[in-house]
């Protein structure tokens, strides 16, 4: 594997500019982040008030059996809810009443908006302040947007946990909040490396029961774990939360830096967290040079979809040996990003929000050797004879910290050697 450049000093992209677009947009909408949230939060139920489709999309994403009980289902809004011949406040109070008579272990349940029940107005705000007073204190209800029209997929995620931020416990307590979904078995690990070196307490959001000890206050550090999360970060920061910007997670470099960044705060020593991160550094480093053997030297060009997109393309280029041609994000916060930023190296292309039929063109010019995009581009570029990857893997699979960083290189080095072997079948 290439040398992991130091970190320098002066500013890689961080001050380079950004190609700000404003065109049509191909994502999916913030209801596809029900289907890990769901997951992680054991009290909770997600109830969508929308259409037919929104029902469709959930279940086709979640793949759920249909002999089991997930904790997400859709309040369909009919024709005469629809038109106005129906008080859809009224209906909505009917659904709720009889999933919480069925459902007694519901503790927390969010309405999630979408683009129909936006589209006709239907103000979920005073639904959730009027239910929490009917189910208090055993159900807590809270509402979100997961709405398309404005939003991209991983948006659904920081809508909820802003949504969440409001009603947590006020508490002064010196502790560590990380913020943001992660596998289990990843947060696991993150939360194992912070205790051996002697940090804590360390919550986390979202918690997996509603009865968490989890607060926020003027003693709250937080470290987010998803780029994503800018609403979320300025919710607890209202809340007297500070922010302790790194680089994200992903890799070897990137996790040392954000596990660094926690070390210094919390006055971990040198000595200390070499003996802790050294083996799994060392793994890392092993599995991502195995993994980056035919990434080396490769181009890659980045649709907006995820905001994945800034510290994935720091991994790939610095650890990876790749080299970014574009590299667009739905939108870059650079008080999140900033430190990703500052270790990318200038060259790229950076753009904002998205015209997809001029990102098409610039991505089909480039012609480069790995495109990172939606579901809905995948198929025409593959046609035009371009690899790719799809970008929602990125969110559903283990990416983060250093067991995972050999998987996370893979996940870009498996499509660029299937197109390899396609080429070679082709040509025989």
């Amino acid at each position: 594997m290439n040398e992991i450049a130091p970190i320098r000093s002066q500013s890689g992209c961080l001050d380079s500019p950004v190609l700000r677009e404003r065109g049509q947009r191909e994502v999916f909408c913030g209801l596809t982040g029900i289907i890990w949230l769901h997951r992680k939060m054991q009290d909770a139920f997600f109830l969508v008030i929308g259409s037919r489709t929104c029902a469709h999309l959930l279940q086709s994403a979640a793949g759920v059996m249909i002999f089991a009980e997930p904790r997400f289902g859709t309040a369909i809004l009919e024709e005469t809810d629809l038109a106005g011949l129906a008080d859809a406040q009224t209906e909505l109070d009917k659904v709720v009443d009889q999933l919480l008579a069925r459902r007694t272990d519901i503790k927390q349940l969010f309405l999630v908006g979408s683009c129909p029940s936006e589209v006709i107005k239907l103000d979920l705000t005073r639904a959730a302040e009027r239910m929490t007073e009917k189910y208090a204190p055993s159900v807590r209800v809270l509402n979100f947007s997961g709405s398309g029209i404005e939003t991209t997929f991983t948006q659904g995620e920081d809508a909820c946990l802003a949504a969440m931020v409001p009603v947590l416990p006020a508490t002064d307590q010196r502790q560590l909040l990380l913020v943001g979904a992660l596998p289990d078995v990843v947060e696991e690990q993150a939360v194992s490396l912070l205790t051996e070196m002697g940090i804590g307490p360390i919550r986390v959001l979202p918690a997996p029961r509603s009865d968490a000890d989890l607060g926020v206050g003027d003693g709250t550090v937080v470290a987010l774990t998803q780029p994503f999360l800018g609403d979320t970060l300025g919710a607890l920061e209202r809340r007297g939360a500070r922010h302790l910007p790194a680089p994200f997670p992903f890799g070897e470099e990137g996790t040392t830096a954000w596990l660094r960044a926690i070390a210094d705060e919390f006055g971990v020593d040198q000595a200390t967290f070499d003996r802790v991160t050294e083996a799994p550094r060392a793994r890392a480093r092993k599995a991502i040079a195995q993994a980056a053997e035919s990434l080396r030297g490769k181009s890659i060009f980045f649709f907006p979809d995820s905001q994945l997109e800034i510290p994935l393309a720091r991994f790939l280029t610095r650890e990876c040996g790749m080299e970014a041609i574009e590299v667009g994000a739905p939108f870059i916060h650079k008080g999140i990003v900033g430190p990703d930023l500052d270790l990318l190296a200038q060259g790229p292309t950076l753009s904002e929000g998205q015209d997809v039929d001029l990102q098409l063109d610039r991505c089909r010019a480039a012609r480069p050797d790995l495109t990172v995009c939606g579901l809905g581009l995948a198929n025409p570029l593959e046609a035009d004879g371009l690899a790719t990857k799809w970008a929602i893997e990125l969110v559903f699979t283990p990416v983060h910290f250093y067991e995972q960083a050999g998987d996370l290189a893979g996940l870009f080095s498996r499509p660029i050697r299937r197109a390899s072997l396609l080429k070679l079948e082709a040509a025989e």
